[in-house]
């Protein structure tokens, strides 16, 4: 923390000419990164991709597995409601 405050025009310049990104730690465990900004839309959209992507492969898996033994969402309300009753 302490390097950077003493060098941040150093650590900016380094993140937007090297595209080398600076790991920020505090008390030796990691806070943040500092890296070119046009960098970030960049791996938001992949990070988003790759939730989609495994949303995707979560939803596929379960239609794969098929609907034998389970039970829709006003069957379980009855089981529920006759259940306190």
């Amino acid at each position: 923390m302490a390097d950077v405050r003493n060098h941040l025009a150093d650590v900016l310049d380094r993140a937007r000419r090297d595209e080398t990104p600076t790991i920020i730690t505090r008390r030796g465990k990691h806070e943040a990164v500092v890296l070119d900004i046009d960098e970030f839309p960049r791996l938001r959209l992949l990070a988003e991709r790759a939730e989609d992507f495994r949303l995707n492969k979560s939803a596929d898996e379960v239609a794969a597995e098929g609907t034998d033994g389970s039970v829709s969402l006003e069957e379980m309300a009855a089981l529920l409601q006759n259940h306190h009753a």
